[in-house]
């Protein structure tokens, strides 16, 4: 189920023109049933109340389980779309960068489920919980 050849270069690659790419995300390690990814803090991705929007952290954990959901297609998938996706705020940064660890809940033939934690990579507190379930296309 793990393809192999979908690894982080793939992947950074793979955003090159399009939101991953303009968000900073870049993908640092690939292996089975696991994904991480850094994006570093920028003035771009904070809303006007001078914190992180929250977009912008979310948009980090879901494009992370959408690419580990892409490296894990099931024979004959041929891509997904996400049906669901929980988020929890539980700790802020305001410099530095962001560390997501995403990792395989349940990869079945018609659905994934991720968990992703997104961290602090300096103090290594968790800032964010997600649960993404994605539909497996074929």
């Amino acid at each position: 189920m793990y393809n192999k050849t979908r690894n982080a270069d793939y992947f950074n690659t793979l955003s090159k023109g399009y939101f991953p790419e303009l968000l900073g995300i870049k993908i640092t390690n690939v292996e089975e049933r696991k994904m991480e990814a850094e994006m570093a803090v920028k003035s771009e991705h904070f809303a006007p109340n001078g914190f992180l929007h929250a977009g912008s952290i979310a948009s980090f954990a879901d494009t992370v389980a959408g690419y580990s959901a892409l490296a894990h297609l099931p024979e004959k998938g041929k891509s997904f779309t996400t049906v669901e996706f929980k988020s929890n705020f539980i700790g802020a940064i305001r410099e530095g960068k962001m560390k997501c660890e995403c990792s395989a809940e349940h990869l079945g033939k018609t659905t994934q489920v991720w968990r992703v934690i997104v961290r602090d990579i300096k103090s290594q507190k968790k800032l964010a919980l997600f649960s993404c379930t994605q539909l497996i296309l074929y």
